[in-house]
């Protein structure tokens, strides 16, 4: 039997929610390692930011950082992990400095 246009409906937007529900998850866990590993204090162009999120979201999927989340007791990171180098230059500093 085919479900009515208002039940699949209902399923939409019941489906929406968890994907509003799961990104904010998401986000909040990013959000929270991001300033752990002191991102908030970092003036920082948001476009430059987000590339070495990608870059950083390509080499795991390719295999080349470590998605274990096993922790070495030295110094608290990944074992095996990568860690991204941001060039920022002229984009870091602030305005009023030379």
């Amino acid at each position: 039997m085919k479900k009515p246009s208002s039940k699949i409906r209902e399923d939409i937007a019941r489906l929406k929610d968890q994907l509003r529900q799961a990104e904010a998850r998401e986000a909040e866990r990013i959000g929270r390692l991001a300033l752990r590993s002191g991102l908030g204090e970092i003036e920082i162009d948001e476009v430059l930011l987000q590339t070495a999120f990608e870059d950083i979201a390509k080499r795991f999927r390719e295999g080349k950082g470590a998605a274990t989340g096993e922790k070495d007791a030295a110094d608290g990171r990944s074992a095996d992990a990568s860690v991204a180098m941001v060039e920022t230059g002229e984009a870091q500093g602030s305005a009023g400095e030379t």
